[in-house]
């Protein structure tokens, strides 16, 4: 695209050609011709705009959902972190104290959680653990084990909170990068009713599906298994079901196909860290807890954990100068039917 000085200074040379003389640059003419250029020069930008969004490889925004709608492909909402709350009396009451339904909760980092259901402390105990979800949908919902401590409205006689183990589930917009690859993707396997695209891009339009992968001849010819994932990982009975309608509906003739859940494949991640000088370790290990809840979601599914993505995820976070990890000991290979589960999270300080 050219500058506005650049087509200033071709229109001056053009007039001076035709004209047989230069013009003064300070006379009406060359106002309006800067004035002139300066419209062309908008012109062109608003051209080589419009040029950017006719392709998927370049449109973005809603101009990237509408190349996407022409496939059957939608951008993906995000969706919550879901987790549970445990709320704890500083001593036993003689009667029942009650938690109610949207009891919010929070981190240090001002992340917000809901109760999603009553709670009940019955006379003679300390504490109990209701479902909870972030106020929030994205990414930023999930959080390890032990980070929602700070209550901001207090239910009569409980004195803390704290969720035993991480929230997850959180998954936020799909970027403009993830939903042009899908599109790209499309482009390249084209659904034709028959192939394992077009069996994912079915199941991937249902809601509540993060992730699918279609596996032929699974069982003998004639069989196609349907492995999905939910945002928070393993999907529920309910999705599979559902999901098996819809492809009872609409499979090829004598065609056998099963929607199923995939196999859980549990990592369990240790992690030696070492902070920047002034840099508090609990904040830094809360940090590496919530990057590693963020990363296994049900996107993973048929995907591989390798250690050198980890281990720069996690390098990358403010306040750490160092990391190393001592668990996994090796890479998970990719498999179709399986999808990587977050167990365990282990982050000691450098000594």
């Amino acid at each position: 695209m050219r500058a506005t000085e650049t087509i200033y200074r071709e229109m001056l040379s053009a007039y001076a050609k035709r004209r047989g003389g230069q013009l003064q640059e300070d006379c009406d003419l060359s106002v309006r011709l800067w004035a002139a250029a300066a419209q062309i020069q908008a012109l062109e930008a608003q051209a080589e705009w419009v040029l950017g969004q006719s392709f998927p490889q370049t449109a973005a925004g809603v101009y990237l959902d509408r190349h996407g709608a022409m496939r059957g492909i939608v951008r993906q909402a995000p969706s919550r972190a879901t987790g549970q709350l445990t709320f704890r009396l500083s001593n036993a009451q003689t009667g029942a104290v009650s938690v109610e339904t949207g009891t919010v909760c929070m981190t240090e980092g001002t992340v917000r959680f809901r109760t999603m259901e009553p709670g009940t402390i019955l006379a003679g105990e300390i504490s109990v653990t209701v479902a909870a979800e972030a106020v929030e949908a994205g990414s930023s919902g999930n959080v390890g084990a032990g980070t929602v401590h700070v209550l901001t409205a207090c239910p009569v006689a409980v004195t803390a909170v704290t969720n035993e183990k991480a929230f997850t589930g959180g998954l936020s917009e799909e970027t403009d990068e993830e939903l042009r690859q899908r599109i790209l993707d499309n482009f390249q396997r084209l659904p034709n009713g028959a192939n394992a695209a077009w069996y994912e891009l079915t199941a991937c339009r249902h809601e509540g599906v993060a992730a699918a992968k279609a596996v032929g001849k699974a069982r003998g010819a004639g069989t196609v298994d349907v492995y999905v994932s939910a945002p928070d990982g393993i999907p529920s009975e309910k999705l599979l079901t559902e999901l098996q309608t819809v492809f009872q509906k609409s499979r090829e003739i004598a065609v056998n196909v099963q929607v199923k859940a995939p196999t859980a494949a549990t990592v369990n991640v240790a992690v030696t860290v070492k902070t920047a000088e002034g840099t508090d370790f609990a904040k830094v290990k809360t940090a590496v807890e919530a990057d590693l809840a963020e990363q296994f979601n049900g996107k993973l599914l048929g995907r591989g954990v390798k250690l050198a993505e980890l281990n720069s995820r996690i390098y990358a976070l403010p306040g750490v100068e160092n990391c190393h990890i001592t668990a996994p000991s090796a890479d998970l290979e990719a498999n179709d039917t399986v999808l990587p589960v977050l167990g365990t999270v282990t982050v000691t300080e450098e000594a």
